[in-house]
């Protein structure tokens, strides 16, 4: 899969706004600082697996697990830098 985003996009974040599958938020990644990953589904704990866009060079939750929804900081709803365009949610697999 093409990465959504590339090192050096600048992206406008609704922080706070709870995520839903297949959209694109921040979160605080277990031993990793912040990053930009992919919700893909919630347990019914409310934690969400995260998923890179980018299999082949990043990392996602089959790496470092569930996140807490409480890390999950927000949606990143557009790129604005270098060439703005709206992100859209991707259609995701159901839960396992």
């Amino acid at each position: 899969m093409r990465p959504t985003l590339r090192d050096g996009d600048a992206c406008l974040v609704l922080w706070g706004a709870p995520p839903r599958p297949g959209d694109v938020v921040v979160a605080r990644l277990p031993e990793r600082g912040l990053g930009i990953k992919r919700a893909e589904f919630a347990d019914p704990d409310g934690s969400w697996w995260l998923r890179s866009d980018n299999v082949g060079v990043g990392t996602d939750s089959a790496t470092f697990g569930m996140v807490a929804a409480t890390d999950i900081l927000g949606r990143v709803v557009a790129r604005y830098w270098p060439r703005p365009r709206p992100l859209r949610r991707r259609r995701v697999r159901p839960a396992p």
